[in-house]
C-alpha cells in the first residue's frame, strides 16, 4: 500500500489558500481516480484508490499544518511497512510558482507540516512532492504570503502545476520516486 498525504488547513477559511495546494491536488487526484474522500480516520479525510496494481490510501489531515504529523504516522503505523511507501504533496515558498520537485528524504526546510511528520514519523525517509508558491512580489510577512489566495495571474500556472503533480504522483506509484525525480525535477 502506499499513502499519500496532501497537507493543508481545514476549513473554509483556508480553502484556496498557497498553504492548502497539497489538499487542492488531492482532491483533484481523488477525482482523477474515480474516487472520494469518504470516510474519516485519524483526524484525516481518507479516500481509497487503485493504481497501477497498488492500492492507494490518500490521506488529508485535519489537524491543521503544524501537526499533520499525527494524522499520518497514525495511518502509516497501521497500513505502510516502508516509509519510502509515503509521499506528502506539500506548498514550498522557496520554489517559483508552478515548479513541481520530487524528493526523498532530506530536511524539513523550514515547513512545519514537514517537520510534524518527520518528528512524528521519526525518519527524514519519505517522499515529498514540493509544490512551488514562491513569492515573487517579496512578501514580508511569510505567514500571510502562504495563507494568502493566488492572484488571478497566476492561475494558469497553479492549474498547470496542479495537474504535473497529479502525473507525479502517479509515476511515483507506478516506476518509483527516482522516475519521478527524473521526469518533473528539470
Amino acid at each position: 500500500m502506499k499513502l499519500i498525504a496532501g497537507l493543508g488547513n481545514p476549513g473554509a477559511r483556508y480553502r484556496g489558500t498557497r498553504h492548502n495546494l497539497g489538499f487542492d491536488v488531492l482532491d483533484a487526484l481523488a477525482n482523477r481516480l474515480g474516487c472520494a474522500f469518504n470516510r474519516e480516520k485519524h483526524n484525516g479525510l481518507i479516500a481509497e484508490a487503485m493504481d497501477s496494481g497498488e492500492k492507494l490510501l490518500l490521506v488529508k489531515p485535519q489537524t491543521y499544518m503544524n501537526l499533520s504529523g499525527d494524522c499520518v504516522a497514525a495511518l502509516a503505523r497501521n497500513k505502510v511497512h516502508d516509509p519510502a511507501d509515503v509521499l506528502v504533496v506539500v506548498d514550498d515558498i522557496n520554489l517559483p510558482i508552478g515548479r513541481v520537485r520530487m524528493r526523498m528524504g532530506g530536511s524539513a526546510g523550514g515547513h512545519n507540516g514537514l517537520k510534524s511528520l518527520i518528528e512524528r514519523l521519526g525518519t527524514k525517509d519519505f517522499h515529498r512532492l514540493r509544490l512551488g508558491v514562491g513569492d515573487e512580489r517579496k512578501s514580508r510577512d511569510l505567514a500571510d504570503h502562504v495563507l494568502s489566495r493566488f492572484h488571478p495571474d497566476e492561475f494558469d500556472a497553479v492549474n498547470e502545476m496542479t495537474d504535473r503533480a497529479q502525473d507525479a504522483v502517479l509515476l511515483w506509484v507506478k516506476e518509483g520516486g527516482t522516475a519521478a525525480m527524473n521526469r518533473y525535477n528539470g
